[in-house]
């Protein structure tokens, strides 16, 4: 299959998911999605970067590019719907590992930070058949920088405290 065809097959797919990822720093603050209530290892669940509004602003955000995605190229309405929330669901898994790992809201966990939404979208979209191996393995190779060069620019924008 020719890469630049896979390349942007591969953005196509995980744009929602991205958007979705990106934009609940906007909106933060509110309520937080663990209420401030600790596991039973008594460390708190998600932390306090991880609020309601976020989520919901992120999903949404997430959930627009996924309807104009599905309008323009065919897909099906789940796409928008599932890969959005699923992204979103894999940044609150890790967020909830880093608590047990002890590493801070806003802590550096690699790898984990740069794929957890990504993956998340892809979980959530597999009952959708949607994309081939290599267009999830292609997803998973590009997040990383494109992550990091997002990242860089929301600290220099002032809308987050570390540049990761």
């Amino acid at each position: 299959m020719d890469i630049a065809l896979l390349i942007f097959q591969a953005l196509m797919f995980i744009f929602p998911a991205y958007c979705a990822n990106g934009t609940p720093v906007l909106a933060g603050g509110g309520t937080k999605i663990d209420f401030g209530k600790n596991f039973i290892d008594g460390k708190r669940l998600f932390g306090n970067n991880k609020t309601f509004r976020g989520f919901f602003f992120g999903w949404l955000v997430g959930l627009g590019v996924g309807l104009i995605e599905c309008y323009f190229f065919g897909l099906p309405l789940l796409f928008a719907v599932l890969t959005p929330f699923g992204a979103l669901l894999g940044d609150l898994t890790a967020a909830f590992l880093k608590r047990r790992l002890n590493i801070a809201p806003g802590g550096m966990l690699p790898v984990v930070d740069q794929l957890d939404f990504v993956v998340g979208a892809i979980v959530f979209s597999l009952p959708l058949s949607l994309i081939s191996w290599e267009v999830a393995v292609v997803s998973l190779l590009i997040t990383p920088p494109i992550h990091l060069f997002t990242n860089i620019c929301a600290y220099k924008l002032k809308l987050k405290k570390h540049p990761w």
